[in-house]
């Protein structure tokens, strides 16, 4: 996650922390938690002492086992939500090996259900989610700039600039920026 160069190692020790609390809540040890998310121990305990960021793909299979939206998990790491986000105190988190970056634009709130999201993919990026952080999740996907494919429920969709893709998301899916520039999406994440 990065706030910006002189924050990111305190949200990285925050959302350490938090994983490690979630866990601790459950009672699991790592070796459980292990085994329920298919991560291994050793990540999971880097990941907790704040000697690795997570990946993308690590915190969503996080997020499934303990039920969150990667954004939810985020907000859970930032000072309280407020009704207005400026641009410049949106929470923006980055994977930078998976080419990935992911802005909060209107991070979850306890009393709200949905929650708006800009991605951005560099060019030949792939992400694959092997499940939904919550099941059911609904989704849609708004391609502001560039060209972006998505796969879900094993249908692969194209979608150039100004598509949008609506979705619930109940199995593996994938986003990938094939095109030789990046792209950049909304999306808006409801919880069913």
């Amino acid at each position: 996650m990065r706030d910006d160069d002189s924050g990111t190692d305190a949200v990285d020790a925050r959302l350490a922390a938090r994983l490690a609390a979630l866990r601790a809540e459950r009672g699991w040890s790592l070796g459980e938690l292990a085994e329920r998310s298919g991560v291994s121990r050793s990540t999971l305990s880097r990941a907790e002492r704040a000697e690795t960021s997570p990946t993308a793909a690590v915190l969503n299979r996080l997020c499934a086992v303990y039920g969150r939206t990667m954004s939810r998990l985020l907000s859970e790491v930032e000072a309280e939500p407020a009704l207005l986000v400026r641009a410049a105190e949106q929470p923006v988190w980055e994977d930078r090996p998976a080419g990935f970056v992911r802005r909060s634009v209107s991070p979850p709130h306890a009393g709200l259900r949905g929650e708006l999201v800009e991605g951005r993919l560099t060019a030949g990026a792939d992400i694959a989610y092997d499940r939904p952080p919550v099941p059911g999740l609904e989704q849609h996907v708004w391609v502001l700039e560039g060209a972006l494919e998505i796969t879900a429920q094993d249908v692969e969709h194209h979608l150039a600039a100004g598509d949008c893709l609506r979705m619930r998301v109940w199995g593996p899916t994938r986003f990938r920026c094939a095109a030789s520039e990046g792209a950049r999406y909304a999306l808006a994440v409801v919880l069913p």
